[in-house]
């Protein structure tokens, strides 16, 4: 085997590919990226027991061959390589690297112990690949931390004709983002739960690569395009239903800045203990914003409108209102309030306060205000 790569390309490459691989494995070889060259091009492949990931790049191939080496160490060596092509060659049990005067030497792995890339499911249609990025990055603020419920440490994907739906919630905090795709069949239809970890990590690693083709069955999704290919395994279990916690009945509705709201949110949150709550009230004209306790309090007023009622307090935990705020891309932030206490729904407006349309919303537990 004989390949030669500019070191970029081979990084990047690498970089790609290694994401899949496990931090510690008791198996070595799930610890491997499979490196083939051929016909021009090179396939660097790596596999866990839960995703696989495969890119494909053009090489000079002087010699076809495959070769199993230690991912990470792998990726190591190829960030600190020299830049300029790098020669790669299979020599026994030796795969070496040199790139203007240095030089590095790899053990090489069994190949035969490597499992087989699992291949990617039945398509089911295409999606652009920055909008997806942008919805998954929306959603996925919401979703759960705690391992001890997997299911909602993921995020949904709901597929129902041309419409995507993305979801996510910790039971705390629920947000949901809908978006329009090109489904291989005008009844395609899906409901499944992917890890949020794993699908905000694919999302932004082929976020430039335009159509992203997505392929799913019962336990596997898979993402594909620009010579690239990822698959991962599906959470078990639903998330609950969003549609009616999210059918609020009238109450106030209160309209604000975004920008300026999230950055009096973070100054006034300094003396928040831990997650005490930060108190917004909303009357004709103005919101203030509030926290603390005692001697250390903090406040700011910001331009608001209010509709419905005269004045409304509500209070949030600091840090779930930063994730909320910072998922939207709006100018104007709308917020639905019922009460403290309640659950309160946000939405993108235009500059003008016009409501943007509802493809991107979050739903907030309300806390006891501040005494």
């Amino acid at each position: 085997m004989e390949f030669r790569i500019e070191r970029g390309e081979l990084a990047d490459a690498v970089a790609w590919a290694a994401r899949v691989l496990p931090a510690r494995s008791p198996v070595p070889v799930l610890g491997g990226l499979l490196l083939e060259a051929d016909a021009g091009l090179l396939r660097i492949s790596g596999l866990d027991y839960e995703a696989s990931a495969r890119i494909e790049v053009e090489a000079d191939v002087a010699l076809p061959g495959r070769v199993l080496v230690m991912g990470r160490r792998l990726l190591d060596i190829c960030r600190v390589l020299p830049g300029g092509p790098v020669l790669c060659t299979v020599d026994g049990s030796r795969f070496s690297m040199s790139s203007n005067g240095a030089r590095f030497g790899l053990s090489v792995l069994p190949r035969d112990d490597c499992p087989a890339l699992p291949a990617l499911p039945e398509l089911r249609g295409e999606v652009d690949a920055q909008v997806f990025a942008a919805a998954v990055g929306h959603v996925a603020v919401a979703a759960g931390r705690d391992d001890s419920l997997p299911v909602l440490t993921g995020i949904r994907l709901g597929l129902d004709g041309r419409t995507m739906t993305l979801a996510a919630t910790d039971r705390y905090r629920y947000a949901v983002r809908t978006l329009g795709w090109k489904p291989r069949s005008p009844q395609e239809a899906a409901d499944v739960v992917v890890s949020a970890r794993r699908l905000t990590d694919i999302a932004r690693s082929l976020d430039r690569s335009g159509m992203v083709r997505i392929g799913l069955d019962r336990g596997t999704i898979g993402f594909e395009n620009a010579g690239m290919r990822i698959t991962t395994r599906l959470l078990d279990g639903q998330l609950p239903r969003h549609d009616k916690l999210f059918t609020l009945p009238e109450g106030a509705v209160a309209l604000t800045e975004r920008l300026p709201l999230l950055d009096a949110v973070k100054r006034v949150a300094v003396v928040a203990d831990g997650d005490s709550p930060l108190q917004l009230t909303f009357s004709a004209g103005s919101v203030r914003l509030q926290a603390g306790y005692e001697d250390d309090v903090a406040s700011q007023q910001l331009p608001a409108d209010l509709a419905g009622v005269p004045e409304m307090t509500v209070a949030f935990n600091p840090s779930y209102l930063v994730d909320a705020l910072s998922s939207f891309d709006t100018a104007v932030v709308r917020f639905q309030l019922l009460g403290p206490g309640q659950r309160a729904l946000l939405s993108g407006a235009s500059a003008a306060g016009e409501s943007a349309e509802h493809s991107h919303r979050h739903l907030l537990m309300s806390v006891k205000p501040l005494v």
